[in-house]
């Protein structure tokens, strides 16, 4: 049977002889070195156009067939069922389908493997592979009708390297379509169920209410009936393990970018700055384990010999590791926008007699600060969506730390809650406890999207206001004299 792996495959290889066909036929047609100066364009666009041709309608047809194609067999094979399993009500009848299915792949059903079940298997596996036969038959002649016309039309006024940028920019195009409509599907799935949750508690309770304990009986008599669902001690966990991240990030990272861009060798830097950036690719889960494990216990021993009370999780320990995780994003992007900002401002403040640590004081953080605090804003974001180190290392306590910001206590964020609580609420779907964590993405969501939008927005004033900053950062430094 062709499988549909076999029928991908087969694709690419068309495409690969069709971009080798296209190219030949185009020397063919110019005939020596002096027609392919006549021809319109070189001959790979010739290539890449019959590649494209063939293969882009194939790929569609591919794409669609396999969306479909499990609903269609599935409802052929429903219809072919004794009239008792389909008349079923939906959810055994989705039972049946399922070990119909499993029964296909071979794995374990839920009940006896009777008869019945064996023959609609066995249908089943006969659709399927009718259906891949038929795929590889239509997407085969597909592919060579295209050879074949491409083969027909070149010539040199086939204006190739046109339809091939076109083509290109048509696909660049629904790419970025998919990525702007899979986001506002991500924001609307949220928003919709966040709604519900509105509903039925108010916006003031959830966005200022002290107490959170989203626990709610099924019943109404029995224990907490009704739960509470005030959002600020998340919120305030959030934000403290977020200002403890930033406050390790930003300035470590920020003079580590000034020192690898201003004053470091081209041997150091081209050792040290790959070495930062592996923090970067760590996974989040080592580094859980790295702030529950090892980070916690030596904070916790540190407190008791100090005389104060700590936390075996806390706070401090979450923020801690987060800092250190999140300081390649600020090193990076700073050391990016500082190496943009141009020699001629440099070399300019040195010829009016600044010092090294004068210019970059001066001169050189003024023309990259939009820059570097787009860096931040982006690393701000990075540090409230972050859940694996909190869920690990805060504690998950959701009250308010008594003083306030007591970094010793545990706490919990957001994020934490909404990993931690989803599995809890899958039972009773559809309560407010469940329509709550769609809140909280929600305005995780929001507060994302500002710190990204302040970031572009700074970003974009470091690019347009270049030659201002130059001026305003010449007046700083002779005001300083």
């Amino acid at each position: 049977m062709m499988s549909p792996s076999v029928i991908f495959t087969a694709i690419l290889l068309l495409m690969s002889a069709a971009y080798y066909a296209g190219r030949k036929r185009a020397f063919a047609v110019a005939g020596s070195r002096a027609g392919l100066a006549q021809m319109h364009s070189r001959p790979t666009y010739y290539g890449l156009l019959t590649a494209m041709w063939c293969g882009i309608p194939a790929l569609l047809v591919f794409s669609a067939w396999s969306v479909f194609e499990s609903g269609i067999i599935t409802h052929l094979v429903v219809a072919g069922l004794p009239d008792a399993i389909r008349d079923l009500p939906a959810d055994r009848l989705n039972l049946v389908v399922n070990d119909i299915r499993n029964l296909v792949s071979g794995n374990i059903v839920s009940a006896d493997i009777d008869q019945t079940m064996r023959s609609a298997a066995d249908h089943y596996v006969e659709l399927q592979a009718i259906s891949h036969a038929a795929l590889g038959v239509v997407i085969l002649t597909m592919a060579m009708a295209a050879i074949a016309i491409l083969m027909r039309i070149i010539a040199p006024s086939l204006r190739a390297r046109n339809q091939v940028e076109n083509i290109i920019k048509w696909i660049l195009i629904a790419c970025s379509t998919i990525a702007i409509f899979t986001t506002i599907g991500i924001l609307l799935s949220v928003l919709f169920e966040a709604i519900r949750f509105f509903e039925k508690i108010s916006i003031t309770e959830f966005l200022f209410g002290l107490k959170w304990s989203p626990q709610m009986a099924i019943r109404e008599d029995q224990v907490g009936s009704s739960g509470a669902f005030g959002a600020v001690p998340v919120f305030a966990g959030t934000l403290m393990i977020s200002a403890i991240a930033m406050v390790v990030a930003v300035p470590i990272g920020l003079l580590s970018a000034i020192y690898l861009s201003e004053y470091a060798n081209r041997r150091f830097r081209a050792i040290a700055k790959p070495l930062m950036e592996i923090l970067a690719g760590i996974p989040t889960v080592v580094y859980g384990f790295f702030a529950a494990l090892t980070v916690a216990p030596f904070i916790r021993d540190t407190g008791l010999g100090l005389g104060l009370d700590v936390s075996s999780e806390s706070a401090l320990a979450a923020g801690l590791v987060m800092g250190i995780m999140i300081i390649p994003f600020v090193s990076s992007l700073s050391d990016d926008v500082i190496n943009a900002v141009p020699q001629a401002m440099r070399d300019g403040a040195y010829g009016l007699g600044a010092t090294k640590s004068e210019t970059v004081k001066q001169v050189v953080l003024p023309a990259a600060l939009p820059g570097t605090v787009g860096g931040v804003l982006l690393a701000v974001s990075r540090a409230i969506g972050e859940t694996m180190v909190v869920w690990m290392a805060s504690g998950n306590s959701a009250h308010i730390p008594k003083p306030w910001f007591n970094v010793l206590e545990p706490i919990r964020t957001l994020t934490a809650t909404i990993a931690g609580d989803m599995g809890e609420a899958d039972h009773v779907t559809g309560s407010a406890r469940y329509h709550v964590l769609f809140a909280m993405a929600l305005f995780l969501l929001i507060i994302s999207f500002v710190s990204n939008l302040i970031s572009e927005i700074m970003v974009a004033f470091a690019v347009f206001h270049q030659t201002g900053i130059l001026i305003l950062a010449h007046e700083l430094f002779f005001g300083r004299r």
